[in-house]
């Protein structure tokens, strides 16, 4: 007898000796479970589910006498009015098999959907949404007549590379650090370019400290530095800089968004240069109240080894493009991106910052 068969047999055996109490749960009781560890009580829970109190209260107590019954310990514990449940070992290890249980079903539902062109998830930064937003405009009819589900995630340009390399996404807008480097990192991807260059410096710094022109980055070490501490600018100085950077550079203010970098130039209270693609640099530096801080937008020159370029543009694994057929819904939102970047490149104005 071979031992594939023999291990069936066993398979077999477990599922039809399975207890009645187990097979009796429900996904809607192990969600309610971990609604319940997350916010710590059964009011709480119900007001996250939008139930009332009764009902969760009793999913949790079928699910401690079901707990009970199979492991001889209840997962919860009551610890007194006003007080969050206990969850004991039992209820510990629950939580966690039934986190994995609903994650890799909705996982796999979630891809089953994308497959078959029921569902397309795209990601995007916030300054790349128009690209999105162009192409969907091509296809909505098409998708909404064929009831494909569109999806759109805010993507930080700092998470780009981990959305694209684990399949979070099927098709994704942002901007990368274009390098020797990275280039190879990107052969299992087909890319539209929309923006290609090097990126520029904002700043608030009067005309006699700072003169307008172009920047080497050679020079980056004479500036106060508004600087994130991950994502493309990292990338950037770490490129250029070493991952020591910041001890060579003059980073006056740490921040955590490109936004709270622009608010700390407008209000004066940082006196400094930010470092931003270029069509932010287009698009901040025409921006701005009466009362706030004037920017400039100045060319950043890349003077230093390696070279290295901010890449604008979609990102799509040029696998899931030839597995599936040209009418899946990728594909034709690909189309869509091609055709839009060839209407863009022909009707981009020359940025300001740069000499006509």
């Amino acid at each position: 007898m071979s031992s594939a068969y023999v291990t069936a047999k066993r398979t077999l055996d477990e599922l039809l000796d399975a207890s009645p109490a187990l097979l009796d749960t429900t996904f809607d009781q192990l969600r309610t479970l971990l609604v319940v560890y997350e916010t710590g009580s059964a009011l709480r829970a119900a007001r996250a589910l939008g139930r009332e109190q009764s009902s969760v209260q009793k999913q949790l107590d079928t699910l401690n006498r079901t707990s009970q019954a199979l492991c001889g310990e209840m997962l919860t514990l009551r610890q007194g009015r006003g007080r969050d449940f206990l969850f004991t070992p039992t209820g510990e290890e629950t939580v966690e098999l039934a986190h994995l249980t609903m994650s890799q079903w909705i996982g796999a539902i979630t891809w089953g959907r994308r497959r078959l062109g029921r569902m397309l998830s795209v990601g995007t930064t916030e300054f790349t949404l128009p690209i999105i937003s162009r192409s969907w405009d091509r296809v909505q009819r098409e998708f909404e007549q064929d009831e494909v589900e569109f999806k759109v995630t805010h993507v930080r340009t700092k998470d780009l590379w981990q959305r694209l390399e684990t399949r979070q996404v099927d098709l994704i807008c942002g901007s990368v650090l274009s390098t020797p480097e990275t280039d190879e990192r990107l052969r299992d991807y087909e890319v539209v370019e929309f923006i290609r260059g090097q990126p520029v410096i904002l700043t608030n710094l009067p005309e006699e400290r700072l003169p307008s022109g172009p920047i080497n980055a050679s020079r980056l070490d004479e500036l106060p530095l508004v600087v994130p501490p991950a994502g493309l600018v990292a990338d950037l100085l770490n490129c250029w800089y070493g991952p020591v950077f910041r001890d060579r550079l003059d980073v006056v203010a740490d921040i955590d968004d490109i936004h709270y970098g622009l608010s700390l130039l407008r209000s004066g209270f940082v006196r400094g240069c930010m470092i931003v693609t270029g069509s932010i640099g287009e698009r901040v530096a025409a921006q701005g109240g009466p009362d706030d801080m004037p920017l400039r937008a100045l060319p950043l020159e890349g003077d230093l080894e390696p070279r290295a370029e901010i890449m604008t543009g979609a990102f799509v694994r040029r696998a899931d493009l030839e597995r599936y057929a040209d009418g899946h819904p990728l594909n034709r939102l690909w189309i869509a991106v091609q055709e839009d970047a060839k209407t863009f490149a022909a009707n981009r104005p020359a940025p300001d910052y740069l000499p006509r």
